[in-house]
């Protein structure tokens, strides 16, 4: 982890993150320490977390920003080419611990992917 000084205020990010079973979206994380961190606070931790490699983000099918723990990763490297699951039903987000096979292309090189997956997850099938 390459954060040089704990503060607050990434301690009470990084809390709710640990806390979450699954990704958390920025909209979540707003509602959650509004009344500890203002706005603007939250988006520039979440922002050095990930440069840090402790975090990686991802979009949803809106637009809508998602945070998840890393594994592994560093302030150089990420190694978070995974799928993200979301459910339609209850609209819980997850890594998914599995490898997706990123083609490689003719003529173009790829620094970065993005692939998430929807439908019902396992609690909402049951």
């Amino acid at each position: 982890m390459g954060i040089i000084r704990k503060t607050l205020s990434i301690d009470l990010i990084l809390n709710e993150i640990n806390a979450s079973s699954g990704a958390l979206s920025v909209v979540e994380l707003i509602k959650r320490l509004h009344e500890k961190i203002n706005k603007t606070t939250i988006y520039r931790v979440l922002d050095k977390l990930e440069d840090d490699g402790v975090l990686h983000s991802f979009l949803d099918n809106g637009g809508l920003t998602w945070y998840a723990k890393c594994k592994g990763c560093s302030k150089s490297v990420h190694h978070d080419v995974h799928p993200h699951f979301q459910c339609t039903s209850c609209g819980k987000v997850q890594c998914l611990e599995t490898q997706i096979h990123i083609p490689e292309i003719p003529n173009y090189h790829i620094s970065h992917s993005q692939i998430l997956l929807q439908g019902v997850c396992k609690s909402c099938n049951s």
